[in-house]
């Protein structure tokens, strides 16, 4: 049996960190997509206000397996 993997970006973020960020990714994209395999964090960034950081950011590649 062969296997076919596909590969999509995303761009998730949260308030709390890079973590949380990159958990919703995962989350979000499960939601219309099946047989994740495996999350690869392409970039991550920071929002800066008043010299704080108020959001968190990262650029994702989502691996899944299709039927």
């Amino acid at each position: 049996m062969k296997k076919i993997v596909k590969v999509i970006e995303v761009i998730a973020a949260s308030d709390k960190g890079f973590t949380e960020a990159t958990q919703t990714a995962v989350e979000k994209a499960s939601k219309t997509v099946k047989n994740i395999k495996s999350i690869y964090i392409k970039d991550m960034n920071a929002k800066v206000e008043n010299d704080q950081i108020v959001s968190y950011g990262v650029t994702a590649k989502i691996s899944f397996e299709l039927e």
